[in-house]
């Protein structure tokens, strides 16, 4: 299938899968005028590489991922899932951080409204 037709069929922009394929996560087959060809397999591969982006990992995470669903093994399985369990607790920090940020800021309304209501009125 042309380049096109995988991104209707897979949901996404052609940009996205140019982009897939310039970090290695998509490969395509050329024809001899040059246009991109892809399997049916491929509308499977981008919903994976979707997952995965939506999961907030980035293209270099998701190419060292890449291998667990390409060539099936224990080896390659274990790799995977260790790789998820680092992220998720990337992501898991970045949560604390957030919500550390979100009551400090919390407690910043609160002196300025505090602030606020120690003025005069306005006139």
């Amino acid at each position: 299938m042309r380049i096109g037709e995988l991104a209707a069929r897979a949901g996404v922009s052609v940009r996205s899968l140019r982009y897939y394929e310039q970090r290695g996560l998509l490969t395509s087959t050329r024809t001899p005028s040059g246009q991109r060809r892809y399997t049916e397999d491929d509308v499977d591969r981008v919903h994976f590489i979707q997952g995965l982006y939506a999961a907030n990992l980035s293209s270099g995470t998701i190419a060292e991922l890449m291998p667990c669903r390409e060539a099936p093994s224990r080896h390659n399985s274990d790799a995977t899932l260790e790789r998820m369990a680092r992220e998720r607790e990337r992501i898991t920090a970045q949560i604390d951080g957030l919500l550390r940020a979100r009551d400090t800021l919390d407690r910043m309304a609160a002196l300025a409204r505090a602030h606020r209501e120690s003025l005069p009125p306005s006139p």
